[in-house]
């Protein structure tokens, strides 16, 4: 770049050097925007996708309660559209919070039901999440037996000693733990020992496509090995097939998730029109 241009281009207000960085922050500006008016006018919800015991056809080993928005135009948002926004701001620690009541709720509603509600470790230090999580697991002696609380691998490691203290006080009320995205993120395996997680979830990325890419065939039993290792149950997140599904049991993977069993749905066979609004 020439001295001129240089120059030219340091006239300019900082807030404006990067094209792109201002369309990003506008964006996620935007999508907080949305998120917010969704939580003010109590348009969240929701959405439940199976988890089926591997070889066994039909065999729910739980659900998966999945966070989802309605925008101004009542489209139903999935959280991926918007979690990169809002994860450190208090929106995503109220998300969290409405996450938490609603599954709380279905899983008192539902004697049979074994739920996981996805989480941010930076919710443990929130006080409205945890006198949420203390009140729900009060009020109904089965509900911390039924209730698994997935943590992202990146959110896991953001303050593992907060979280291994946690876990330990959740798990002797006998909470689950999942942590979810293994794989994508850089868990430390120092860390990995002292954890309490009772189930891994092996990120889609390594399990889509994985009858035919040997690569991810090694990868993904190298994941389940680590799993078996600390006596974690494993699940393969993103199966979208059958010839996947057969593959990822052959392997001896416990339990599959996808859309080949099913997509998220607001509308599960086993919510009544009744508990559908009770638990709205």
């Amino acid at each position: 770049m020439t001295d001129h241009r240089k120059a030219k281009w340091a006239d300019v207000p900082a807030g404006h050097q990067d094209p792109l960085s201002y369309a990003i922050s506008s964006r996620d500006q935007s999508t907080i925007g949305m998120v917010e008016d969704a939580v003010r006018h109590k348009q969240v919800m929701l959405a439940f996708q199976p988890a089926v015991a591997a070889g066994q056809v039909g065999q729910v080993a739980f659900y998966e309660g999945l966070i989802r928005v309605l925008d101004s135009t009542g489209r139903i948002i999935p959280a991926r559209e918007f979690i990169g926004a809002i994860e450190t701001t208090e929106t995503g620690r109220i998300i969290d919070c409405l996450a938490l009541e609603k599954g709380l709720k279905t899983l008192s509603m539902h004697a049979s039901l074994r739920l996981a509600i996805n989480m941010s470790a930076r919710s443990i230090g929130y006080g409205r999440w945890m006198r949420t999580l203390r009140r729900g697991l009060d009020a109904d002696p089965t509900v911390a037996e039924r209730l698994i609380l997935e943590i992202t691998e990146g959110s896991a490691m953001l303050v593992p000693e907060l979280v291994t203290g946690f876990m330990s006080e959740m798990s002797q009320r006998g909470v689950s733990f999942a942590l979810d995205d293994f794989g994508a993120g850089f868990t430390s395996f120092r860390y990995l020992k002292e954890f309490y997680f009772d189930i891994l979830k092996i990120d889609g990325q390594f399990i889509r496509g994985i009858a035919q890419n040997a690569d991810n065939q090694v990868l993904t039993t190298a994941l389940a090995t680590i799993a078996r290792q600390f006596d974690m149950f494993t699940v393969a997140e993103s199966v979208e097939s059958a010839e996947d599904a057969t593959y990822l049991t052959s392997i001896g993977i416990d339990c599959l998730q996808g859309y080949f069993y099913g997509a998220p749905s607001v509308k599960p066979v086993w919510l009544t029109p009744e508990s559908r609004r009770a638990t709205a």
